[in-house]
């Protein structure tokens, strides 16, 4: 373990010292609006991730450099500060000269990332530190407040306006007056309505008497006519109730008016005095739409929300499972994992091991004996070693540096400490942990090769317990080899197995 972490610290420092030597290059970009991005945020192109923000800060530049082709003609320097974003850009993917770069929503609550058009093939391609020139510019938080406040104005004229207009004295003189012009125009209607009766009875009583004089086909035609208006006096007859009725609820609905209108204008006393007082400054919302300082934390509180949703959307989940073979004890030991990878570089490890040799506690017992035999002390210590057979956890932070990842926690319901090496892309792991300090003569070490035949399948063996070898008890003190076999996949992964799933289900069926 010694040789190993010296040997992890000097290739930490040769790496650290060339670390512009990985793979994909370099380039970057300058916006006028960074809000929402944070380092190892994604860079995507068509919607799929091609790399990641390295660095955000802050630089200033000339303005004639900001174009693609720098205008010489410009004799005065004028100088801008603008966030300046380094992407890491991964080396199978083509940026050209007239390549644009634009902020985008990933999620509803907040989550940012850059969208990247990559340009015409066949122009100049984009090399190691060149720079993306075409900024799409994109709204935030801001804006929205600003047209927040924006409407609020128009509001507040438009209640000025109906406030002039109705408002007033006059106003209200005016829509009384309007009113009982409105009562007496009714009034007048019912009046009509009521005298029509004694003008259709005497129209009546004229038409009969020029039926009696007049020639025969006069008398058919007004016969007619009489006999059409007794029709129209019988529907009235019948309906006279309704009309009764209808007329009487005329007036109850012209109070209706006036209280309404009455309404009306109290309502409009109180959208003046809100919108004077949100002018002034006061209430939540005067506050929100004038002061500075309170819109300036509302904006770091949504900041915060989108760096805490953003880490959410960037945590990664990779389930474990694993079984190995122990020769000398000859059982299986299974283990289910599950790594929380909020980055790339880290991640916390959760396992749940089910060990065939369980788990051994020594106890010591002192024994009095009395009389004591001939020969043998009258104290003696009883060292007893108890092994049940349970379930072990294991709970670690793990960080990554280069190929290295270093564990520190509960290693199978113990202390422990572990080392990964990485190599050949991820294929070829090799793991060795220390853990179990005290239990035994000298702490479990396992030492563990592991290779990736197939994309999610694992083939590995290794050496458990070697610093404890115990002819007498191989199977349970001793060391012990084994093989086994390991499936690791994340959600991705799990949708590329679902059609193979899905088949073997089919064929048990």
């Amino acid at each position: 373990m010694l040789a190993a972490l010296v040997g992890a610290f000097v290739v930490w420092r040769l790496v650290d010292e060339r670390a512009s030597t990985g793979e994909g290059y370099r380039v970057y970009a300058y916006l006028e609006n960074a809000h929402g991005l944070i380092t190892k945020s994604r860079v995507t192109v068509a919607g799929l991730p091609v790399g990641t923000i390295d660095a955000i800060r802050l630089e200033t530049v000339r303005v004639r450099d900001l174009p693609c082709e720098p205008n010489e003609e410009i004799d005065e320097d004028e100088y801008v500060t603008l966030a300046r974003v380094d992407l890491n850009i991964q080396s199978g993917v083509s940026l050209y000269q007239d390549a644009t770069v634009s902020r985008r929503s990933a999620s509803l609550l907040g989550e940012f990332i850059l969208a990247l058009h990559p340009g015409t093939p066949g122009g100049t391609a984009l090399g190691e530190g060149d720079r993306i020139c075409h900024v799409v510019a994109t709204s935030d938080t801001s804006d929205l407040i600003a047209d927040l406040g924006a409407v609020a104005g128009s509001v507040r004229r438009i209640a000025e306006q109906v406030e002039r207009t109705f408002g007033t004295d006059e106003g209200g003189r005016q829509m009384q007056s309007a009113l009982r012009n409105l009562t007496e125009a009714l009034e007048a209607v019912n009046r009509t309505v009521q005298a029509n009766e004694a003008v259709v009875n005497h129209t009546l009583e004229n038409i009969d008497s020029i039926t009696t004089n007049a020639e025969p086909e006069l008398a058919r035609i007004l016969s007619n006519i009489e006999a059409v208006t007794r029709d129209m006096r019988t529907i009235i007859e019948h309906n006279r109730d309704g009309l009764d009725e209808g007329v009487g609820e005329v007036g109850p609905t012209i109070a209706s008016i006036n209280r309404a209108s009455h309404q009306l204008e109290r309502v409009l006393e109180d959208v003046g005095e809100i919108t004077e007082r949100t002018a002034a400054g006061e209430g939540t919302i005067g506050r929100l739409t004038s002061d500075d300082h309170l819109i300036d934390e509302v904006e770091e509180a949504v900041e915060g929300i989108n760096r805490f949703v953003g880490g959410l959307a960037r945590l990664r989940t990779v389930v474990g499972l694993r079984s190995e073979y122990l020769f000398l004890a000859n059982a299986f030991k299974n283990y289910i994992e599950i790594r929380l990878m909020p980055g790339e570089d880290r991640y916390f490890l959760i396992q749940l091991i089910d060990d065939p040799r369980g788990r051994t506690q020594f106890t010591t017992t002192q024994v009095r004996t009395s009389p004591p035999r001939d020969g043998d002390p009258p104290f003696y210590e009883e060292v007893r070693a108890t092994t049940s057979e349970t379930l072990l956890f294991s709970l670690q932070l793990a960080k990554r540096l280069y190929f290295f990842t270093f564990r520190f926690g509960i290693l199978e319901s113990s202390g422990g400490l572990g080392v990964d090496l990485h190599f050949f892309d991820d294929r070829l792991e090799i793991n060795a942990d220390l853990f179990r300090f005290g239990d035994q003569t000298f702490p479990s070490l396992r030492v563990r090769f592991q290779y990736e035949i197939v994309r999610t399948l694992f083939v590995l063996g290794g050496v458990d317990n070697i610093l404890n070898a115990d002819p007498s008890v191989p199977s349970q003190n001793g060391a012990d080899f084994f093989l086994g076999a390991m499936l690791r996949f994340d959600d991705r992964d799990l949708v590329g197995l679902l059609p193979f799933l899905g088949g073997l289900a089919g064929g048990l069926n």
